[in-house]
């Protein structure tokens, strides 16, 4: 769906990931390209989560290297609150200060870990807010708003960040079902526009049409790997079609 390039954004070579003796990435190898839109799926439990949190350094990797515009940025002396304004992460759960109001929820990251100009960032919050309909909403806090609404200010957070590359953790999965569509709006807008993002979701009426690769991960490995067109019409593992008929039965019987 985006205008893609040939510059990888981000690259990761021979990850490894384990909780004790437990391996849940046993040797994990992705690269995104600037623009595009990868969309992971797979079963509950499968490491799709985890990988996200190691590429933002929220998880600790045992072995490999992860690299953001060609430098490795898992070296030991990486300063991770850095790469964290470069790689933004939308979550579950919305982590809105609660005593703050919507507008200094946004502004309190640029303004604070990027010492930007308090008048810049104000003005592209209100653009961000305007752009997903809630500029009439900066004053209010956050328990005045509703999931969906919370969801969106999230987004709009992490994008004052300016980040190069944006990572959505199954960002609907706590949402009521009426509320889902109205994020989904927002990040279907932002890949239109070129963002480069790496999802997570369940939503496969979303990966179908915002998904430029689809990425299908069965026990920390990657299964298949094609566009969502083929993916979703001809998969080619017998993991990955077990895996849509019960999205397609559950479907056919809620």
């Amino acid at each position: 769906m985006a205008k893609q390039s040939n510059e990888k954004v981000l690259e990761v070579r021979h990850l490894n990931k384990k909780y004790g003796e437990t391996v849940v990435l046993p040797d994990f190898n992705f690269e995104v390209q600037r623009g595009e839109v990868v969309v992971l799926l797979g079963p509950s439990g499968c490491g799709k989560s985890t990988f996200l949190r190691c590429l933002n350094g929220l998880e600790e990797i045992q072995a490999g290297e992860i690299k953001l515009n060609g430098q490795i940025i898992n070296a030991d002396a990486t300063k991770w609150h850095v790469v964290r304004q470069k790689i933004g992460m939308v979550f579950q759960s919305y982590d809105l200060f609660p005593h703050m109001t919507i507008l200094e929820n946004i502004l309190l990251g640029p303004i604070k870990a990027q010492g930007r100009d308090r008048l810049e960032v104000l003005q592209q919050a209100e653009k961000l807010l305007e752009r997903v309909g809630l500029l009439d909403k900066k004053e209010a806090y956050p328990s005045q708003l509703s999931g969906g609404q919370k969801q969106r200010i999230a987004i709009i957070r992490a994008l004052c960040m300016n980040p190069e590359i944006m990572l959505f953790d199954e960002v609907t999965a706590s949402l009521d079902p009426e509320m889902v569509r109205e994020v989904l709006d927002v990040m279907l807008e932002l890949a239109q526009a070129g963002m480069t993002m790496v999802i997570v979701t369940h939503e496969m009426g979303f990966a179908k049409a915002a998904a430029d690769r689809v990425i299908f991960i069965d026990q920390g490995q990657i299964i298949e790997e094609a566009t969502p067109e083929l993916f979703f019409t001809s998969p080619k593992s017998e993991r990955a079609k077990k895996f849509l008929n019960i999205f397609k039965f559950n479907e056919q019987v809620s």
